[in-house]
């Protein structure tokens, strides 16, 4: 690791497969913790390139427990964190929706970083297990329409790593892997990043795969759909610029989707909304994720996909979803 910290300090770019060697090398216990946060940190000064990024990936999905849910074409509808803006669970909730319109989700997830509750904290909460056994995860599929796959379980080479991630508490280059390494290596993604640099990069890594792929950043900082303002989209067939009225919705104020103070806050908006007792910005920028999710599986407009989630929400197939999901965690 001295070597390696010796050529960042002096400017050098990693090569992919040095920087595929560093993460196998983490995952192996071959490093202190201060040798990791100070190549954590490295990333935090300068960008990553897109071969250092394409290393760290490859290194994390041949460590990964893989598990095949192939036979469901699932979706996973992921974003990257660390963008600072503390919203509620979007992109979780937009799973559920996803899942209740008829379209099979992996979601994968952790827990918050650099926010206040990640996905993992408020399923957690709301009593969902936690497991990377194939039998009840394809039964969570099978029966609930979506299954959640906790990063940690899957990702042993992360077991070193996530103490200093939670004690440096902001965003790494670990946020922007997230998205890429999920375990069940979906065909279909929905993945918001934090910037419009990043945007670019999977953008082009996206493209070396099979991937039906969105990729999503709002431009003023949020990393999905955040009806605040405009979002730029990159897909296999596009490049385009989203507006609220794509979706037939008014914009929204930034102070209409903030998350909640405490975990336990945050699992009272999610079962608000989708218990129906949402705000209409709150709905409109869930419905507005799932629906683009919708739409990228199903090769259809952003206006018909937020019209088939908009229905999975009112009428509760959205919360079916969970509560199967609840009763399979018991």
């Amino acid at each position: 690791m001295k070597e390696i910290l010796n050529r960042l300090i002096n400017h050098d770019i990693l090569p992919k497969e040095d920087a595929k060697q560093v993460l196998v090398n983490i995952a192996k216990g071959n490093y202190n913790t201060s040798q990791i946060a100070a190549f954590l940190t490295v990333y935090m000064m300068r960008s990553v390139t897109i071969e250092e990024l394409e290393g760290f990936r490859d290194a994390l999905l041949e460590l990964c427990l893989a598990v095949d849910l192939s036979a469901y074409n699932p979706v996973d509808l992921c974003g990257t964190g660390g963008d600072g803006k503390d919203t509620f669970n979007i992109s979780t909730l937009a799973s559920f929706i996803t899942a209740g319109a008829g379209i099979k989700v992996t979601k994968h997830g952790n827990y918050g970083v650099s926010s206040k509750c990640g996905s993992s904290n408020v399923m957690e909460f709301l009593g969902i297990k936690f497991s990377n056994e194939a039998d009840f995860l394809e039964k969570s599929i099978d029966r609930a329409g979506i299954c959640v796959l906790h990063a940690p379980l899957f990702h042993p080479a992360m077991k070193n790593v996530a103490p200093i991630r939670r004690e440096l508490a902001v965003k790494t280059f670990f946020n922007m892997l997230g998205p890429m390494v999920n375990p069940a290596f979906p065909k279909n993604q929905m993945v918001g990043v934090f910037n419009l640099e990043l945007a670019r990069m999977y953008g082009y890594l996206y493209q070396n795969t099979d991937k039906q792929f969105t990729i999503l950043h709002a431009l003023d900082g949020y990393d999905e759909i955040s009806l605040t303002g405009d979002t730029k989209t990159i897909s296999n067939l596009t490049e385009a610029m989203l507006k609220p009225s794509d979706f037939g919705v008014d914009s929204v104020l930034r102070s209409d989707i903030v998350g909640g103070e405490s975990i336990g806050e945050s699992a009272q908006i999610f079962m608000n909304v989708l218990q129906g007792k949402g705000t209409e910005p709150q709905n409109n920028v869930v419905c507005a994720n799932a629906g683009m999710a919708i739409a990228t599986v199903e090769g259809t407009s952003p206006k018909a996909g937020f019209e088939k989630a908009k229905e999975s929400l009112l009428n509760g197939n959205g919360l079916k979803a969970l509560r199967k999901l609840q009763e399979l965690s018991r």
